[in-house]
């Protein structure tokens, strides 16, 4: 990253944090930059990679994916190949909306979204545990999603 970012950068990301649909001409009012120059900005953001994505988030319960599971992953093998291997093949897995290799008692987390106990049933038995070099899984099912993809905080 090249540049470093000003007061005018920061309020730009916030917004369009909250908000990616705002057009330039609004995004530049609220910035206080004027269109041409928030346009610029916004590209170098993307650019330089302090916006990854701007995506819609979907209502999962509106497209039959209400129900929320955390599984915890346990590999046979702690190395370097078989996490490789383990990280390709998830990364195949539709239904998988996060993986995050973690410290302490499992070597993954996964975050997944399904219709319902039956779908993830069905899933997990033809799926979860067919991935390489998975020893053992533990499933949490999500009752209540107090917080979930908050915004940073920055």
């Amino acid at each position: 990253m090249s540049a470093k970012l000003d007061r005018i950068d920061l309020k730009m990301l916030r917004l369009l944090q909250n908000n990616a649909r705002l057009s330039n001409a609004e995004l530049a009012g609220m910035a206080g930059v004027s269109p041409a120059t928030c346009h610029r900005r916004t590209q170098r953001l993307f650019e330089e990679g302090f916006i990854s994505e701007a995506r819609a988030i979907i209502a999962p319960r509106n497209v039959g994916k209400g129900a929320l599971v955390m599984v915890g992953v346990v590999l046979d093998r702690s190395t370097p190949e078989s996490f490789a291997a383990f990280e390709q093949a998830v990364a195949k897995l539709k239904f998988v909306l996060d993986c995050h290799l973690v410290a302490g008692d499992f070597d993954y987390f996964l975050k997944i979204r399904v219709g319902d106990m039956e779908d993830f049933n069905r899933i997990h038995g033809e799926q979860l545990i067919a991935l390489p070099g998975v020893r053992q899984t533990r499933t949490f099912f999500v009752m209540k999603e107090v917080v979930d993809n908050a915004p940073l905080d920055f």
